[in-house]
């Protein structure tokens, strides 16, 4: 019963999608991180779906661009782009650690958050423009993969402060034991991927390395440590990381 609870409580979470009410306490917590990248699996299943429809369709780029780019958003409920927007701001204050850390509490978006969400946009557009069906396993898959990553920092990383969501998810969490299960999504994604291609699947997954690996940096100098907003700007850097490396690799840009 208290695995259903987690498991309610991860797609309330990180999901607008409809889930029945239960109460969070230390026990159905514990392992609410575990079923995170399920989240992922759900949105990677619609974009391979959906995406396979349009493709086959007489639907336009821009248009099949247009909706790929949406489906994350409307599925997560933006949560994740709350987290790359306020990161955005923070980043670009350039000011002192705690500055930085009080802007990502801060509830407004400045300006240097709606530039950085509308140059994301404008790239996934472009990207996602140049998708192909045969694209689209690798790419679905990379909505797990991004997410066990994000979930390992959370559990891993040092806390940049006391309370916030990540903070929270960390504490209640069995530490050891949700890393080993992050790690097995993150080993079945990229099983996955590199099985539907292993030249884009491997592109996919050299560019998420790159990513999480310029996040840990940029996270502990400049916050000294992982926030749940740090978490979501690494999860939306990282899925727009591997669509382009996939796209790349495909050399859709040469057709």
């Amino acid at each position: 019963m208290n695995l259903i609870q987690s498991l309610v409580i991860a797609m309330s979470m990180y999901s607008k999608i409809p889930m029945p009410k239960v109460e969070w306490n230390e026990k159905n917590m514990k392992y609410a991180m575990c079923f995170f990248p399920l989240a992922g699996g759900i949105i990677g299943v619609c974009i391979w779906g959906i995406g396979t429809l349009l493709l086959t369709s007489s639907c336009g780029p821009l248009f099949f661009a247009g909706v790929m780019t949406m489906i994350p958003v409307l599925i997560t409920g933006g949560i994740h782009m709350d987290g790359f927007m306020d990161t955005m701001d923070a980043l670009s204050s350039y000011g002192e650690r705690e500055k930085k850390l009080a802007i990502l509490k801060d509830s407004h978006a400045g300006a240097f958050a709606i530039l950085g969400l509308g140059c994301y946009l404008v790239w996934s557009l472009a990207v996602w423009s140049e998708v192909t069906v045969k694209m689209l396993p690798v790419i679905g898959a990379g909505f797990v993969l991004s997410r066990s990553m994000s979930g390992f920092s959370v559990m891993n990383f040092p806390s940049a402060r006391k309370d916030g969501l990540g903070r929270t998810f960390q504490e209640q969490a069995h530490q050891k034991r949700v890393s080993k299960v992050m790690i097995l999504y993150f080993l079945a994604a990229t099983v996955v991927m590199l099985f539907f291609s292993p030249v884009q699947g491997g592109a996919a997954l050299l560019a998420a390395l790159i990513v999480f690996g310029y996040y840990r940096q940029m996270a502990l100098k400049q916050f000294g440590g992982m926030t749940g907003d740090l978490a979501g700007y690494f999860l939306q850097l990282c899925e727009l990381a591997m669509v382009t490396g996939v796209v790349l690799a495909g050399g859709a840009l040469w057709r």
